[in-house]
């Protein structure tokens, strides 16, 4: 595969500086026109070490508009970004639609290094590359343009290259003790990139090879690429954005068929005493839990879903109850703000994810995107319908990094909603949670129903189970959530 980009391809310095300025303008032109079809590009600089790809960054950002672009150089691991999933600190720098982000290093890096330094066999390598292609036709359905470049030289040219640039004081900083490193072992990274870069060249996301023995034909090429990838991007047609508040039709919301939500449980009831005593017991619990999983660096996400007038606020005040503020954040989640829309629709939830030892509750989540913005029509079917994938794989992330992840269902029956959604209007304190939002939604309560039913029947995995709490009785739901959540603590330290 490298063989095509050791071929000594070379363009003068007079010819590279008669083309340049007509390649500038263009690039300019294009920039401009995507930042108004608000198409979001992620530009992925990697290669071989010495290959120039810090001067290619720096020409990038002359020679586009600096203020639409986003540099992000990923090296070391800060304190923050271990303590997360490895994939936080790709999403929380994402570029919003309109903006270029360009990426020194990326998602390849540290699979390509494990491997090469024998950290990983090649079956975790593959796994790896997978969820790479995973995450990358993710981002490309959600209207990312994703442009992957690879610098590549010689073993013979890289061994030149570097020590060119330590024969002279004023580049000789340019030179890490690594690159000395991984100069010895080429061979193997040459075949474990080579492998990388095949497994995950795809229609949607290629990879582009180029040469960098030559500077001038380096960078000429890259801005030559941009170019015809930015300009034939310009040719497709933006995405037509789904109607709101058009209901879709089809099996998927037959109207009165069973669901798992009828097998639940509506008539268990619980004493006065009883429910103190309980709850009592299981708020003490869970707050030693919580500090021993704060001790061990175990970090806690919790999912509250449910109806309207459910109890999801009431369960979430008996589980912070319980918690050392110190110890715990609370993230409401409404209807998206314009930054939020800007981003893929689990953006927002990536940034908000706990560091180690904390506690991390989310008043809905991102199940919204397979609820109310399926039944509401704000999505589009097939942007809710892979929605159940992109899920799955964000929670087993979760879980693979030690995430305690649980996830409630508050039941409540169409009857006793009516009842509370009465008593909210009575009640002067109340009558704020009560809204035309929450009428309408009721009328369509068996399209939810059918939605919940698929959600929870895609997304109850083994690493991320539902747990579904029977709530026409407040004080029974407490108690199931708060011994729920002890158990899966308890397990995890």
């Amino acid at each position: 595969m490298f063989e095509a980009a050791e071929l000594g391809r070379k363009i003068s310095k007079k010819d590279f500086q008669a083309q340049l300025p007509e390649l500038r303008a263009k690039l300019l032109e294009a920039q401009l026109a995507l930042q108004k079809s608000q198409v979001p590009v992620v530009i992925i600089i990697s290669g071989v070490d010495g290959a120039g790809k810090g001067d290619v960054v720096h020409c990038l950002n002359e020679w586009l508009d600096p203020r639409g672009i986003d540099t992000q150089a990923f090296w070391q691991l800060s304190d923050e970004e271990s303590e997360r999933p490895p994939y936080w600190r790709f999403w929380r720098v994402l570029p919003s639609r309109g903006r270029i982000g360009i990426f020194f290093g990326s998602w390849y890096a540290d699979p390509i290094l494990d491997r090469v330094h024998g950290k990983i066999k090649d079956a975790e390598l593959d796994a790896a590359l997978k969820r790479i292609m995973f995450f990358e036709r993710m981002l490309v359905d959600d209207g990312v343009l994703l442009i992957k470049l690879w610098f590549h030289l010689s073993k013979k040219a890289q061994h030149a290259r570097l020590k060119d640039l330590q024969k002279n004081r004023e580049t000789r900083w340019r030179v890490l003790p690594t690159d000395w490193k991984h100069h010895k072992l080429y061979d193997k990274f040459a075949q474990i990139s080579e492998r990388a870069i095949r497994q995950t060249d795809s229609g949607e996301a290629p990879w582009s090879l180029v040469e960098a023995t030559d500077s001038h034909y380096r960078d000429l090429t890259v801005g030559q690429l941009l170019l015809e990838f930015l300009q034939q991007r310009l040719k497709v047609p933006p995405p037509n954005p789904p109607k709101p508040k058009v209901i879709p039709t089809g099996k998927r919301f037959d109207k009165g068929s069973i669901t798992i939500l009828d097998h639940v449980d509506l008539s268990q009831d619980i004493s006065d005493e009883k429910y103190r005593d309980k709850l009592a017991k299981y708020q003490s619990k869970l707050n030693g839990l919580v500090w021993k999983a704060r001790r061990r660096k175990v970090s806690s996400v919790v999912v509250f879903e449910g109806w309207d007038a459910a109890g999801k606020g009431s369960g979430i005040r008996r589980v912070t109850q319980a918690i050392d503020p110190r110890l715990y954040r609370l993230i409401p989640v409404a209807a998206p703000t314009d930054e939020e829309r800007a981003h893929h629709y689990l953006w927002r939830f990536w940034r908000h994810l706990p560091r180690a030892g904390m506690f991390t509750i989310f008043d809905r989540s991102w199940y919204g995107r397979v609820l109310v913005e399926r039944v509401e029509g704000f999505a589009k079917p097939t942007e809710w319908t892979r929605a159940y994938h992109e899920i799955n794989d964000f929670e087993e992330q979760l879980v693979e990094h030690g995430i305690v992840l649980s996830k409630f269902w508050i039941h409540i029956s169409k009857e006793e909603q009516l009842r509370r959604f009465k008593k909210r209007e009575e009640v002067s304190y109340k009558r704020y949670k009560i809204t035309e939002d929450d009428w309408r939604n009721r009328a369509k309560w068996d399209l939810y129903k059918t939605a919940v039913n698929d959600m929870v029947a895609r997304t109850s995995t083994e690493f991320a189970p539902w747990t579904l709490v029977a709530g026409n009785d407040k004080k029974v739901a407490r108690i199931q959530i708060l011994k729920t959540l002890c158990d899966h603590l308890e397990r995890a330290v």
